[in-house]
């Protein structure tokens, strides 16, 4: 009988979610010509938050959620708070990156971006990263799990997920626009991890609740079909979006 793998979901993303590659901070830091205040909003527990750390004076790490501010990785140049987006608690010009990871998308952006103009130096760069469904490098493998994300948990994604789909290019921006170099977050996962991992999307836990547990069950077992064996190491890519902006000096 094939392992129910999806019950490893929520462990599994733990120890294996997708940071982000050094790179992105670094590329993000080199568009300022005084890297001093970056402010990175929607910031979860910090990803990348840490990662502005290593290039930027002093990073102010902001979320709605208390929870995701109490573990997030702490850093001596790192300060926290707890807020939402539209509302920023910092003084007018006082910020020369602002970045938003993966969040965007449950902006109301209009307001988010009025609050972007006001704590923003002249010539500051404001960046939104989002990453899409994952590419596994076996076709066979890949096809498998595209199916799987468009009909079968497709209809059960919300409604804002087209935003990260479409790399957020359908998302209010009324700034300068940057080019920014492509990027990707890369893994090696075998199938436990993977599997782990995509049982932790909303989509799949909202299908359950109308499907069922079969149409999951059926998805890990023709994955386990066409991976071999289980602790092989696949390459996973997310390509990653970056629409980068600039305030006039």
């Amino acid at each position: 009988m094939s392992t129910n793998w999806f019950t490893q979901g929520g462990q599994a993303y733990a120890r294996h979610r997708p940071d982000y590659p050094p790179e992105l901070a670094a590329t993000l830091a080199q568009l300022v010509a005084q890297p001093r205040v970056a402010l990175d909003v929607g910031c979860g527990n910090g990803q990348l938050t840490v990662q502005l750390a290593q290039h930027v004076d002093q990073v102010i790490g902001i979320d709605p959620s208390q929870d995701q501010i109490d573990h997030a990785e702490s850093r001596a140049n790192i300060r926290y708070l707890c807020a939402p987006a539209e509302q920023l608690p910092l003084p007018d010009q006082s910020v020369d990156l602002i970045t938003a990871a993966q969040a965007a998308h449950w902006f109301d952006m209009p307001a988010f971006c009025a609050e972007v103009q006001r704590v923003a130096r002249p010539g500051a760069v404001v960046a939104l990263i989002t990453y899409g469904v994952l590419h596994v490098d076996d076709p066979e493998i890949d096809r498998i799990v595209q199916g799987f994300y468009t009909r079968v948990i497709g209809p059960y994604w919300p409604a804002e997920r087209r935003h990260v789909e479409n790399g957020y290019r359908e998302l209010y921006f009324p700034f300068r626009e940057l080019e920014v170099p492509a990027m990707a977050i890369r893994r090696r996962w075998d199938l436990q991890e993977l599997l782990g991992y995509v049982g932790t999307w909303s989509a799949v836990k909202a299908a359950e609740r109308v499907l069922g547990s079969s149409a999951m069950l059926e998805f890990g077992q023709r994955l386990e079909q066409a991976w071999g064996h289980a602790d092989v190491k696949r390459g996973i890519t997310w390509p990653l979006a970056v629409r980068a902006g600039r305030m006039n000096a």
